[in-house]
Parts: C-alpha cells; structure tokens; sequence
C-alpha cells in the first residue's frame, strides 16, 4: 500500500469514523467549539454539502487509501468567490509525516482549480501553534489577529488570520517549506 495523500468528500460511510476523530482528546481542544462533531450533525454537513456542492464540502483525508483526518470548507462570499476553509484534523497516528501539509496543498489546488475560488482564508486559536506553522508552511500568509475573540479553555484567546488568494498557486505554487 501506497503512504500517498489524497483527498475526497466524506460520505455517510465516514460518519462513525469523523466522530472518534474530532472528540479524540489530541484532536477537539484545537478545533472551533462550534465545529460538527455529533454524527448527526456531520451527516447535516455532508447531505448539504451534497446538495449545493460549492457552497461548503466536508472531506476525508487518505494515506494509502486509509482515512486519515479531514478538513472544510464554506463559502463565505459568492461574488468575490471566497472560501472559508475550517477543521483541519489530522488523526494522531499520522501526524508527523507532512499529511496535513500535502492535504492542505491538494485542498488549494481543488478549491482553486476546480470549484474556482479566488480567495481560501481560515483562522485558528492563537494558542494552536501548530496549526500556525502548518499553514505558514502551506503557503497561507499571516493577515492579521483578532484580539480575545473566543471564549475557549475558560479563558479569551485570540484568532490569527491567515489568507490564500489564487495568483498564489501560479505556476507550481509556493513550495512546501
């Protein structure tokens, strides 16, 4: 079996396994507190996913064929073709082996190339410094904090923002660093 990284849209098939991930303790203290993470909240993400397909997306993260992590995205604006990509989690069994990194550049490209975005930005807890470098490392530039935005972990923590816009990924894109 191949350690390549792919990715594709979740399924109802991948709910079970999309649940055990964003509750495993590793995993939920770093996502969005309002993030799907009951199954039936998850299949309310993919059945409307499915059913406008460019306006949001939950998808499935694979090494070698086998469920990985997962990450989203939301349109945030029609006109200006903005996405808002969300839940980037990797399972802990495959961290450590650039899969975030590799998944995060294929996710640009898709988002990009073929539902035709101009412009991919997250944001992350300030506190969350490795998803911090990770998208320093995907290519993602720093565009600014918000100062004690979320009531997360009993305390006010901030968001760094980070931006993407398509002129980026010309040619072959910034290289992974």
């Amino acid at each position: 079996m191949s350690d390549a990284v792919t990715i594709r849209r979740a399924t109802a098939d991948d709910v079970d396994y999309l649940v055990g991930l964003v509750t495993h303790g590793d995993v939920a203290p770093f996502l969005a507190a309002i993030r799907p993470g009951s199954a039936e909240e998850l299949h309310a993400a993919i059945a409307a996913a499915d059913a406008d397909p460019d306006a949001s997306g939950l998808y499935v993260i694979e090494v070698g064929g086998e469920r990985a992590g997962t990450m989203a995205f939301q349109r945030v604006n029609r006109r200006s073709r903005i996405a808002g990509l969300e839940g980037l989690a990797v399972d802990p069994r495959f961290r450590g082996r650039g899969v975030a990194d590799t998944a995060a550049r294929l996710f640009q490209r898709h988002l990009i190339d073929e539902l035709g975005f101009h412009r991919l930005q997250l944001e992350v807890y300030a506190f969350n410094e490795r998803a911090i470098r990770h998208a320093e490392r995907a290519g993602f530039v720093r565009e600014g904090v918000r100062r004690s935005a979320y009531w997360r972990n009993e305390t006010w923590v901030d968001g760094v923002l980070f931006g993407l816009v398509a002129e980026d990924l010309a040619g072959d894109g910034p290289p992974l660093r």
